[in-house]
């Protein structure tokens, strides 16, 4: 299959949001946070595998007056379920404390100090779940999104004088990971579906001398995409060089000369006058955009729609395979492909959030 895959006239783009979680789990392996982590899942799986004992938590969180909630195990396999747990300890730690105190149980409370770690991880993987989430979406092209995000994260990750060992451990190994994972993916797809995104115009996210690279690879593709658009070469040759010999004498060169320069200068006008329409808001859709403006934009739009359509992430495709597999079980494996069709845009439509 990979093999195959490679013999495919496609660009391959990597899921950022795997190499995203990959990142995180390897920054976490022995940068100082797995012990507390480990106390974590022990009382995460004090209350999950008793009732009795969720029902005393639920009710100590009642008489505190706080929103009666259960705790969350973290799965590896399951993206942002770390943070997930750190925050509903991080909430409950009153009503936690409390319920242990009154069960005399052997399951220890984290000490303050361990709570300072944990807040420390939450700031750590807070900035995670907000890319994760935004490469994830579904309303929204996110394949140009990818750079920005991540140079986001390499600035938040970026270590300071007043972290501790164990943070800075972290974000070193983080940094690092991250960078070799994005040496290794598709970067040059990457950075011309970012310059053809109205909302990122500008790649601030790349150094001063790449940006005059992918403006240099936007005008190469168009320069091909007015070559495929232009006549055929024996439509041109019917019809008669009208000017060609009059061009010859007075200008001393053949028409041809001057065509390739107007062609040049007529890639660059247009390029410049993309880059000089105002950003559109990071709520808006690119494609929309491009299709509102194809007419202005004629060679662009064409390659725009290319660049952006791609995923930046296989997120969709999972949860539409996660969801599948709920509606096909043992007992419903009878079900026609059309059935299966119509239950899965059903349950789709049923989700939709109605403004």
């Amino acid at each position: 299959m990979v093999a195959a895959a490679r013999l495919l006239p496609f660009e391959h783009v990597p899921c950022t949001a795997h190499s995203l979680q990959r990142t995180i789990a390897v920054s976490l392996h022995d940068s100082g946070f797995e012990s507390v982590l480990a106390k974590c899942r022990k009382i995460v799986g004090h209350f999950k595998h008793s009732p009795s004992n969720a029902q005393e938590l639920g009710e100590q969180q009642v008489a505190l007056g706080q929103k009666q909630e259960s705790l969350v195990q973290d799965i590896a396999t399951r993206w942002n379920s770390t943070l997930e747990m750190v925050k509903r300890i991080q909430r409950n730690k009153s009503a936690l404390t409390t319920t242990l105190a009154q069960q005399k149980s052997n399951i220890a409370m984290l000490t303050a100090q361990e709570l300072d770690k944990l807040q420390k991880l939450e700031d750590l993987l807070e900035p995670c779940r907000y890319v994760t989430e935004l490469l994830g979406g579904e309303q929204y092209v996110s394949c140009s999104v990818v750079l920005p995000a991540l140079c986001h994260l390499v600035r938040v990750m970026e270590p300071s004088d007043d972290d501790p060992i164990y943070v800075v451990k972290f974000k070193t190994v983080f940094t690092k990971d991250l960078a070799k994972w994005k040496d290794s993916t598709n970067l040059p797809w990457l950075k011309i579906a970012t310059a053809l995104d109205p909302r990122f115009k500008d790649p601030k996210c790349l150094p001063k001398d790449e940006r005059s690279e992918v403006w240099a690879s936007v005008s190469n593709l168009v320069m091909g995409e007015r070559s495929a658009q232009q006549p055929s070469a024996e439509t041109t040759e019917k019809q008669p060089p009208k000017k060609r010999r009059m061009s010859v004498f007075l200008l001393g060169s053949s028409d041809t000369d001057t065509d390739e320069d107007d062609g040049e200068e007529s890639i660059k006008q247009c390029v410049d006058r993309y880059k000089a329409e105002p950003k559109m808001d990071m709520e808006g859709c690119p494609l929309q955009w491009w299709s509102k403006r194809e007419g202005a934009h004629a060679w662009l739009a064409n390659i725009a729609r290319r660049y952006l359509s791609t995923p930046a992430t296989t997120v969709p495709c999972e949860r539409l395979f996660s969801l599948s597999g709920h509606i096909i079980q043992k007992k419903r494996a009878a079900l026609s492909p059309d059935n299966v069709n119509r239950l899965v845009c059903l349950s789709n439509w049923l989700n939709v959030k109605v403004d």
